[in-house]
C-alpha cells in the first residue's frame, strides 16, 4: 500500500484549485502545471510548487505527456490527478504514468480505454442487459445498414460519434431525406475533432432527461453509488446547470438506474470516481449513454447532498485503501444545486465573451460554495475553457435549494465580461424548472434572449460598455474572437 506525499495536478483552473484544497487539508504536497497565460492563476499561486510547461495552446502545454512526466519527475511528485479534461480521459496517458511508476488518480487505462469509446461501452452495456436505446449495437458498417436499422426504429434518428464527446459529431434526423447526408457529415466532423470517423446510430428519444449516477471503486472489489444528478439544462449539449437528486426519479427508478451504474463498473473493473449516464424518457424507461472515466465538472453538488469528499476518496483509493465509507454509510441530505458561469452572452447564442474580470465578487454565506479558476483582474482568454466558476448551494429541499441559488446569482458580481447568471437567474425563475417538468430542450423550448434585457437601465448598460472599452484597450493580453484559426483553436480547446 502506496503512501501519497506529493501530487502533481495535471490541470489547470478551478478542477486545479479544488484538488490543491483537499490535498493541504490531507497534509499532502501539490504541484501545479502551467501554460503562460496561466502564470499568476490561482492554482499556480495555491500549489507548494509550479512547473512551466509550454505556451498557451493546449496542444502545446496541457495535452503534451511527456511535458506533464517530465514535470513529475522534475518535481519528485509520487502520484499524478489529471482532473477533468486534457488528458484525464487518455489511457495512453493513464499507461505512461503506470510504466513510469507514477500513481494515476483514476481507474486503469484498459478501463478508459473500453468506456471511453461509446461503442465498446454501449456493447459491454448491452452484455451485461443494461438497457440501450434501440439502435445499432455497434459502429456503422454502411449507409444501406444505417437505412435498415432506421427504418426498423423509426425517426427521429441520432447519429452520434464513437470516440466524441461535447456535442461534436452528433446529428438529430427527423427526416429520412436528410438522413445519408446527416451521416456524411457527422462522421466528417468525427474525424476533425477526433481523428476518428466512426459513428453508430440509436433512437432519438423524445423529452429526454440526463440522469447521471456518482459511483465509486476502490481495488477490493468494493464499489459504491454516491446517489444521482440531473444535468437536463444544456446548451450545445453541454450541461450549463445541475441538481441532486433529480426531480424525475421515483425511489425505485432512482435504485434501478444506480443499480445499473454499478453493475457496469463491476463489468470494466472500475476504480476511483467515475460516473455513469443514463437518458430517461417521457415514459420514464431509463437507457444507458456513456461512462465518464474521471471526476466530473459537477460533482460538487454530490458532495453536498452527501456529506464526502470524493477527491479525499479518490486519493485514498488510489494509495490501495478501501473507501473510506460503506454503501449504509452515505446518507443523503437535502438538496443541491449547480450553475456554471460561463463567459458567454445567452443572448448570442452564448458565443464565447473573453475579457478581464474588472469586478469579480462572489457570493458568501450559508449552504454557498463557490469554485473559482479565474481571480479579479486576471483575463478570461480564447485558449481555454472559458468556465469562471461553479456556484453550488445546498438547501434542506429543492425549493429552499432554488431560492438560495436565486439569492446568490443576483449578489454575484462580473464586470468584464458577458456571463451566464442572466440565463441560470432565467431558468431557476421559469415554471417548467420550478415544477421540474423541463428536459434537455429547455434552451430550445423555453429560453427567450430577449427577455434578459428587458428593464435594464439603459444609462447604466451605456457606462458598463464604457468601462469595457476601455479595459480592452488596456489588456494587451485578451484576445477578440476575430481570427478564424484562433477561433476554432478554442472550440476545440473546450474541456
Amino acid at each position: 500500500m502506496a503512501q501519497i506525499k506529493k501530487i502533481l495536478i495535471a490541470n489547470r483552473g478551478e478542477i486545479a484549485v479544488r484538488v490543491i484544497h483537499t490535498c493541504k487539508e490531507l497534509g499532502i504536497k501539490t504541484v501545479a502545471v502551467y501554460s503562460r497565460p496561466d502564470s499568476f492563476s490561482p492554482h499556480v499561486q495555491l500549489a507548494d510548487e509550479s512547473v512551466f510547461i509550454g505556451e498557451a495552446a493546449s496542444s502545446e502545454s496541457y495535452l503534451v505527456i511527456d511535458k506533464i512526466i517530465d514535470a513529475v519527475k522534475t518535481s519528485g511528485a509520487d502520484a499524478v490527478h489529471p482532473g477533468y479534461g486534457f488528458l484525464s480521459e487518455n489511457a495512453e496517458f493513464a499507461e505512461r504514468c503506470k510504466k513510469e511508476g507514477i500513481i494515476f488518480i483514476g481507474p486503469e487505462p484498459k478501463a478508459i480505454k473500453l468506456m471511453g469509446d461509446k461503442t465498446s461501452a454501449r456493447e459491454l452495456a448491452t452484455k451485461h442487459n443494461i438497457p440501450t436505446p434501440p439502435g445499432l449495437k455497434s459502429t456503422l458498417k454502411s449507409i444501406e445498414e444505417a437505412a435498415e436499422v432506421a427504418e426498423e426504429i423509426g425517426f427521429p434518428i441520432l447519429i452520434k460519434a464513437s470516440a466524441g464527446g461535447g456535442g461534436k459529431g452528433m446529428r438529430i434526423v427527423h427526416d429520412p431525406s436528410q438522413f445519408e447526408s446527416s451521416i456524411k457529415a457527422a462522421k466528417s466532423e468525427a474525424r476533425n475533432a477526433f481523428g476518428d470517423d466512426r459513428v453508430y446510430i440509436e433512437k432519438y428519444l423524445e423529452e429526454p432527461r440526463h440522469i447521471e449516477i456518482q459511483i465509486m471503486a476502490d481495488k477490493h472489489g468494493n464499489v459504491v453509488h454516491v446517489f444521482d444528478r440531473e444535468c437536463s439544462v444544456q446548451r450545445r449539449h453541454q450541461k450549463v446547470i445541475e441538481e441532486a437528486p433529480s426531480s424525475l426519479l421515483t425511489e425505485d427508478l432512482r435504485k434501478q438506474i444506480a443499480d445499473s451504474a454499478i453493475k457496469a463498473a463491476k463489468a470494466c473493473d472500475y476504480v476511483g470516481a467515475g460516473t455513469v449516464e443514463f437518458l430517461v424518457d417521457k415514459h420514464l424507461n431509463y437507457y444507458f449513454l456513456e461512462m465518464n472515466t474521471r471526476l466530473q465538472v459537477e460533482h460538487p453538488v454530490t458532495e453536498m447532498i452527501s456529506g464526502t469528499d470524493l477527491v479525499a476518496a479518490q486519493i485514498a483509493v488510489a494509495e490501495g485503501k478501501e473507501l473510506p465509507f460503506t454503501q449504509d454509510d452515505i446518507k443523503r441530505n437535502g438538496h443541491a444545486i449547480e450553475c456554471r458561469i460561463y463567459a458567454e452572452d445567452p443572448e448570442e447564442n452564448f458565443l464565447p465573451s473573453t475579457g478581464m474580470l474588472i469586478k469579480h465578487r462572489i457570493p458568501t454565506g450559508t449552504g454557498v460554495r463557490v469554485d473559482a479558476g479565474v481571480e479579479e483582474g486576471q483575463s478570461v482568454t480564447i485558449n481555454y475553457d472559458p468556465m469562471i466558476s461553479k456556484l453550488t448551494v445546498h438547501g434542506s429541499d429543492r425549493e429552499d435549494a432554488r431560492k438560495k441559488m436565486l439569492r446568490a446569482l443576483d449578489e454575484y458580481e462580473i464586470v468584464g465580461c458577458k456571463t451566464t447568471i442572466p440565463f441560470c437567474a432565467y431558468t431557476l425563475n421559469h415554471e417548467a424548472f420550478i415544477t421540474g417538468k423541463y428536459d434537455t430542450h429547455f434552451v430550445k423550448d423555453h429560453f427567450d434572449p430577449k427577455a434578459l434585457s428587458a428593464g435594464v437601465d439603459p444609462e447604466t448598460l451605456s457606462i458598463v460598455a464604457s468601462l469595457l472599452k476601455s479595459e480592452s484597450e488596456k489588456d494587451t493580453n485578451s484576445v477578440a474572437l476575430t481570427d478564424e484559426t484562433e477561433s476554432s483553436e478554442w472550440w476545440n480547446n473546450r474541456r
